[in-house]
């Protein structure tokens, strides 16, 4: 018996469709995370004309990572005159935005309150000679 034909359709068929999704890209490293990378790698930083790092030396006041992943660091130097103010400044910068999930990085530098020894940890204070 002999296979039936198929028949004409009077309309094409129509591809599948899909329907164009967006996703959000979602950051799975949360704050607490990239602010721990953020005191490690400001540890990593050292004030040039002392040999400790920015951190134990008291010069980071704050560090603010907001809801898009952008960091504000206040921080100060030893002195406002510092010729290498510029340096440890652009080094911050440099560094922190190379933290996986740090979207933008803005440092404030201030003096106000001016930095003293006070501020320093037990660590630097101990490599210093002060304790």
């Amino acid at each position: 018996m002999p296979l039936p034909l198929r028949q004409k359709r009077s309309e094409p068929v129509k591809p599948y469709e899909t329907k164009a999704v967006s996703y959000k890209k979602i950051d799975m490293r949360d704050e607490l995370e990239i602010q721990t990378d953020i005191v490690k790698t400001l540890k990593g930083i050292h004030d040039p004309e002392i040999p400790v790092n920015i951190y134990d030396l008291g010069l980071i006041y704050e560090v603010d990572v907001d809801d898009n992943r952008k960091v504000t660091i206040t921080m100060t130097l030893t002195a406002p005159n510092c010729p290498l103010a510029d340096q440890v400044v652009e080094e911050v910068q440099e560094k922190i935005s190379k933290i996986d999930g740090v979207t933008k990085v803005e440092v404030r530098l201030t003096f106000d309150p001016p930095w003293d020894k006070s501020r320093m940890s037990d660590e630097a204070m101990l490599e210093l000679g002060f304790l």
